[in-house]
This record gives C-alpha cells, structure tokens and sequence, in this order.
C-alpha cells in the first residue's frame, strides 16, 4: 500500500484557551504511517517544553497539564526555537512522496495553538491551512454523535486500553493515544491512508 500523507497526531497544552492571548506551553507529536509490513503504526514521537509568554494566564487551564511555570521561564525553550525543531524534525520524518497532515483530537484547539504560533513567528507551518480532527472523523465512521467522541468513549467503541492516569495530559503521551485512536478508526473504516 503506498501512502498519500504522513500524519502528525499533535497535542498542545495551554494556560487557557485561545492563542495569543495564552500560551502554548508544550507540545507532543507522534508520526502515524505505514510500517514495513503495510501496516499502520505509531512511529517517531517528539515532546517540547515552550517558555511562556503570552499576556494572560489560566490557573483552571494551568492545573490540567500542572507544568510549573517558574521551571518553563527558565528550562522552556522560546517560541520560536521550539517551532524550528517541530519544522526540523517534520522534515526529517516525513515519508517520501507524502504530504504533512496535522491530525488533532479536537483539532480546531491544538491546530489555531500552533497555526498562531507559527504566524506570530513569521516561521514556515508545515502542516498549512488544515487539519484532521480524530473527534469529527470518529463521529462519521462510527455514527455516533460529536458529544460521544470523547478519548473514553473512543477507548470503549475502539476496544483500546484505557489511558494512564498518571500520564493523562502530557502532551506527548496524548498525541500517542490520539495516534492509536487515529489507527483503530482507518481499521475500522478499512480507509487507505
């Protein structure tokens, strides 16, 4: 089976819940492509720490990822460097004859997250103007309604194990689950990617 895309299952977490405004404080990414066997799997996986910014600040938003912010302004790397190593590595992985598709779980979050960043840096997005949202997608291939889509119900509808608690909203634990639930739905749909 020769592949059309090279999907990039991306998670962010934020300080609150619009670009600019907050920050992106990390991100997670886990390549989705064909293995030597045809088969899909999860393959190359990346993980950033980005050094907060933005002017507002959510303590609600902050408390689900509980990355500490005093460690972020000193360790995190700025905005536009870690966008540097994401469009580094999107090309060091990117299957050959592929195209880059940005794969979210909720897309329209994560994606306006990273499509602001990288208009505020005035850096290249490798991904473009779209996205693929493994919600609205489950909702097709399953015929289920959007408000049912949930990581949970997914787990069950998917047959897939449960996510581990302990690393629940790291975001490159995230987007690896979300690359599992991105595969379980193109086996289900028989879909060629």
């Amino acid at each position: 089976m020769s592949a059309r895309a090279t999907y990039y299952c991306i998670d962010i977490e934020a300080n609150g819940p619009v670009p600019g405004l907050y920050d992106m404080v990390s991100l997670g990414a886990a390549i989705v492509a064909p293995a030597s066997n045809g088969f899909l799997e999860v393959a190359e996986k990346l993980y950033l720490e980005i050094r907060p910014q933005a002017p507002r600040y959510d303590a609600s938003s902050a408390a689900i990822h509980g990355l500490d912010m005093d460690r972020l302004q000193k360790e995190g790397l700025p905005r536009a460097e870690a966008l540097r190593q994401l469009n580094a590595w999107v090309k060091k992985t990117k299957r050959k004859g592929t195209d880059c598709v940005f794969v979210g779980h909720n897309a329209p979050f994560d994606w306006s997250f990273i499509s602001w960043t990288y208009a505020a840096e005035n850096i290249p997005n490798p991904f473009g103007y779209k996205a693929l949202c493994t919600k609205s997608l489950a909702a097709g291939i399953l015929n289920i309604h959007w408000y049912e889509t949930s990581k949970e119900s997914l787990q069950c509808l998917l047959n897939l194990p449960p996510e581990n608690s302990k690393f629940k909203h790291r975001a490159d634990y995230d987007a690896a689950y979300q690359a599992e639930i991105l595969i379980a739905l193109f086996n289900r749909s028989e879909a060629r990617p």
